[in-house]
């Protein structure tokens, strides 16, 4: 849940007329397209603001900079070396990285968190670039408008990272489409990815970076898969299916294989240094996982430092932080909690807030306290679409003058009645954060120490990480097995 809670709106102006031709740099080709480079830049600026409002950039000017100095030199070497080019760490968990047309590249600090080297850094902008120079955008907005549904110009293009069980490109899908028609974000195809992950390949060797460091990267994405799996079978759930999101794009077994047929062609003198020393260097002190700013999850605790309030949930249950709400979901999945955030426009009383934003036709009220909060519950029913819908919800008047609005949902009335009493568990637990509370919503942070002699069984005794001694090895590469010689400089959380 941000502050504000701002959902992801790349609406971008339609573009209109049946095209005009364009040359590809990358392939030679010239095709018909509805965005020449000039649109592809004005449209990536719009794009780049409101990137930036629903995820925020990493306040750490070194690291920016960092990025930046990398990205740029790896444009230069590229097919469209003329744009101005601009990249981006965002402050956001999610294992992810994806671009706009006309320069604008972003990688999350999520992603860095699990990369092992400069040089595989590289290989996630390297295809992200590879994005912008082929004109997969364009591309993607000339097929739009041949399908006659209108061109929204530009939205979140392509994610090098989509794997199901790893937040970031589920969340990105779900905050996009919100203003994309159905299916538009998901329009990159199986040759565009792969076409992409070779040009990320050849921008390594162009730089002088061994392309095999893009084999890395999807390893990578791979073990996070099989860490999304494990979890799920350890927790009894099912086992989620990879990059369902994406039916289209290429599996990362596919990519694997291609991209280590590809790297092998590649045949010249590269680095030896992989930069690795530089890479954990810049990354030393940079948030792991939830921040103050959004809030943060520990074990059934969510605790929003910057809101100043916290809940708690019922045991078995699960904490979904979503950019517009809060959601406690039960473990069959079929009941829950949702708590959002009250826009100003809702109104300055709980009257206000309830006759705004829940429309009631119909209904009672009772005032009431939740741990030493003002709040009002309302039962009572609206009509929606010729019908009668009922309403159950709590209002709370949080601190900092905020209006919270719990709202108990299920699947139906039998999964509501059956979660009654863990979900008014869960809402009597809203309060506002305690001295003990804002000592538990302390951020954790990566660093790097020397690897111990008892292995990553003795860093995970140490470690806030839940499963830690799996998520140390996650985060060092060696989920699949091995370790580091000991003395080697490892991450580590704390």
């Amino acid at each position: 849940m941000r502050h504000p809670l701002i959902p992801l709106m790349l609406s971008m102006a339609l573009l209109t007329g049946c095209g005009s031709p364009v040359l590809n740099p990358v392939t030679g080709q010239t095709e018909r397209s509805v965005m020449d480079e000039p649109t592809e830049m004005a449209e990536g600026a719009k794009a780049h603001q409101e990137v930036l409002k629903a995820y925020g950039m990493v306040a750490d000017a070194r690291l920016q900079a960092y990025v930046n100095n990398l990205g740029q030199r790896l444009a230069k070497l590229s097919h469209r070396s003329q744009l101005q080019w601009h990249f981006t760490v965002l402050d956001s968990p999610e294992i992810n990285a994806f671009a706009l047309p006309g320069g604008y590249v972003y990688v999350t600090r999520g992603i860095m968190a699990y990369l092992q080297s400069e040089a595989e850094l590289a290989g996630v902008m390297g295809h992200e670039i590879g994005h912008v120079t082929a004109r997969h955008g364009a591309q993607r907005a000339t097929r739009q408008m041949d399908a006659g549904l209108g061109v929204l110009a530009a939205t979140v293009l392509g994610a090098v990272l989509e794997s199901q069980g790893v937040s970031g490109a589920g969340q990105l899908a779900g905050d996009v489409s919100q203003t994309v028609a159905a299916g538009y974000i998901a329009s990159y195809g199986r040759d565009q990815e792969l076409q992409a992950d070779g040009l990320g390949a050849e921008y390594l060797a162009r730089n002088a970076y061994n392309p095999r460091y893009m084999i890395n990267v999807i390893g990578t994405l791979k073990n996070q898969e099989r860490f999304a799996a494990d979890q799920a079978r350890a927790a009894g759930r099912a086992v989620p299916a990879a990059s369902s999101w994406l039916a289209s794009h290429p599996s990362n077994d596919e990519r694997l294989q291609l991209i280590t047929q590809l790297a092998a062609r590649y045949q010249g003198h590269y680095a030896a240094d992989e930069g690795r020393a530089r890479y954990l260097q810049a990354t030393a002190g940079l948030t792991f996982g939830d921040s103050a700013e959004h809030g943060l999850t520990r074990g059934q605790n969510f605790y929003h430092p910057v809101l100043g309030i916290a809940l708690t949930a019922p045991a078995g249950w699960t904490v979904q932080n979503e950019p517009e709400q809060l959601a406690l979901v039960n473990p069959a999945a079929d009941a829950g909690l949702l708590v959002q955030l009250a826009t100003p426009q809702a109104g300055k009383t709980h009257e206000d807030v309830i006759r705004n934003m829940l429309q009631p036709s119909q209904g009672h009220a009772e005032r009431l306290t939740i741990n030493g909060l003002a709040a009002t519950h309302f039962v009572g029913s609206r009509e929606s679409q010729g019908q009668t819908r009922p309403i159950d919800a709590t209002l709370v008047s949080g601190p900092g003058g905020r209006f919270y609005v719990l709202l108990p949902v299920g699947k139906n009335a039998a999964a509501l009645r059956a979660a009654a009493r863990p979900l008014a568990q869960a809402q009597m637990s809203f309060r506002p954060l305690s001295a003990p509370d804002r000592t538990a919503a302390r951020p954790w942070t990566l660093k790097t120490e020397a690897f111990p002699a008892g292995g990553f069984a003795q860093l995970a005794r140490s470690s806030p990480l839940p499963n830690a001694e799996a998520q140390l090895r996650l985060l060092n590469g060696y989920y699949g097995g091995g370790q580091p010689a000991p003395g080697q400089v490892v991450k580590v959380v704390e």
